[in-house]
């Protein structure tokens, strides 16, 4: 299927505006020339193609459009902004942002809750960002990413189906699955060894287990679902890719063949 996608304005993306995101962000800064181009160039595309737009008065600049740009397009270098569940806008909000929920219970009976997000991607809709989360300023974690998280649930969204797997042919789905379900029990049961570790005077839940859970390759909230499983982990590929071919070695040469890239020559020293 062509889709056809609407035409914007698009934004320059000149060695002087490459520099700046590059000493802003260090996982593009080593960057090959050639993946450089390539990627350049899917920016382009996503700019003059998606709308990014401010929540609650937040002016958005071409500055900003350029950072979440880099970002959202380094998972699609090699597949294409076609890869993307569709969607025309991201929205920016200022801060975190609330979503209400409704939850139906085992009793027949309906909650509704209320979360507190830095991110969201809708299915069929717009991906929504806290800008403090994905501005390349944002240091507080740097072995995540909140943009590449997002955009890997658009990447599993595409089918429709938020399991972990974008879309594939039957065999190559296969070996996805189970190599991704391997990897979803090894860490649960990482989770089940630290928890069993955390004294019992200690709430799990407080910030004083953090010291436990740091011990952990991944965010703790990788174990919610394989979905999560998935958009954590793609993180942890493009940010620190050693970490994860150390931890998940099949799991890491099954994304470096579906994204097309290995992260690992863009650390400094290795480009």
């Amino acid at each position: 299927m062509n889709w056809l996608w609407p035409r914007r304005r698009i934004l320059p993306i000149d060695d002087r505006a490459w520099s700046s995101l590059c000493a802003g962000l260090p996982l593009v800064a080593c960057i090959p020339q050639h993946d450089a181009a390539l990627l350049r160039e899917r920016m382009a595309q996503f700019l003059s193609e998606i709308t990014i737009s401010g929540a609650r008065n937040l002016q958005v600049t071409d500055a900003m459009r350029l950072q979440v740009a880099v970002q959202a397009c380094l998972p699609i270098m090699h597949l294409g902004l076609q890869a993307y569940d569709r969607f025309s806008e991201v929205i920016l909000y200022p801060d975190e942002f609330k979503v209400q929920r409704r939850i139906d219970l085992t009793n027949g009976t309906v909650a509704e809750l209320e979360d507190v997000l830095l991110g969201e991607a809708m299915s069929g809709g717009p991906v929504v960002l806290s800008w403090p989360g994905a501005s390349v300023a944002s240091s507080d974690r740097p072995d995540t990413n909140l943009v590449i998280h997002e955009f890997a649930h658009k990447l599993d969204l595409a089918d429709g189906e938020a399991d972990g797997c974008p879309p594939m042919s039957g065999q190559q789905r296969s070996r996805w699955t189970n190599l991704l379900l391997q990897a979803f029990d090894e860490f649960n049961a990482m989770i089940d060894r630290v928890e069993a570790a955390i004294p019992g005077n200690v709430d799990p839940d407080s910030a004083q287990a953090d010291p436990w859970y740091a011990m952990l390759p991944l965010d703790p909230y990788a174990s919610t679902d394989p979905a999560e499983f998935f958009a954590v982990s793609t993180e942890k590929f493009f940010v620190d890719p050693c970490s994860l071919q150390a931890e998940f070695p099949f799991l890491h040469d099954e994304y470096r063949r579906y994204f097309g890239v290995d992260p690992r020559l863009w650390q400094p020293g290795q480009g």
